[in-house]
């Protein structure tokens, strides 16, 4: 991988002139460049002590080019449905976010790419605590993981935010994850995050049961035996 050397003994000119090429040709490849002064340099000084940084990211990847050494590292990015559940913010706020430039808009590769954000971007507006180390597990449940998606709903549910976690619920239990479904039939029996259906609840705690789910089994089973004592 080549690197770029913005160092003594080139003119700042010189300097301006590299970078520009390198931006240019960046561009035609489909990044997106920008050059970083590294701390205790200047690019407009003609005799720059440590040089400046150049990163751009292709495919998501973020490439930093440093005096000695090449870096990657990953632009972690989720997509705007996963985005809104993690901050409870409504569709018409990423728009007018995205619109004023204080939210960048990122478009997934391949085709049929989905609108993507930063997950740096959003993460001091989540609704709920996260750290770099939930990163996996958001990114499996917006990649369609199932488990992911329940665990993560959970998540909200430990936190008090019933209306986020329908939303990985929902998408979970529509795979057949069984711990889902259970979830989704409490939160329907309970009226929590949803409107409160007895007929919904109990559908999802039969589907659960029938796929295996023990507390599913042992909740409905309790429930036939109050019907027949009702007898």
């Amino acid at each position: 991988m080549k690197q770029v050397n913005l160092l003594n003994p080139l003119s700042h000119e010189q300097q301006a002139c590299q970078a520009e090429t390198f931006q240019n040709r960046s561009s035609k490849l489909g990044y997106l460049a920008s050059m970083t002064p590294l701390a205790g340099s200047s690019i407009n000084s003609e005799t720059p002590k440590r040089g400046v940084m150049i990163t751009w990211h292709p495919n998501q990847s973020v490439i930093r080019f440093t005096l000695n050494k090449c870096e990657v590292a990953k632009l972690e990015l989720i997509s705007i449905a996963s985005a809104i559940t993690l901050t409870e913010w409504s569709e018409s706020t990423f728009r007018r976010r995205i619109a004023d430039g204080s939210l960048k808009r990122e478009v997934e590769s391949g085709p049929g790419g989905r609108a993507m954000v930063s997950f740096d971007a959003i993460k001091p507006h989540a609704c709920v605590p996260l750290e770099d180390e939930d990163i996996p597990l958001i990114k499996d449940a917006d990649s369609g993981n199932a488990e992911a998606q329940n665990d993560l709903a959970l998540l909200f549910l430990e936190n008090n935010k019933p209306r986020s976690a329908i939303y990985w619920l929902e998408l979970a239990a529509k795979q057949e994850y069984p711990d889902a479904m259970h979830w989704l039939g409490r939160c329907h029996l309970d009226g929590n995050g949803v409107l409160q259906d007895d007929n919904l609840g109990m559908m999802w705690l039969a589907k659960a049961a029938a796929r295996g789910h023990v507390i599913s089994q042992t909740q409905m089973q309790a429930m036939r035996d109050s019907f027949i004592r009702d007898i």
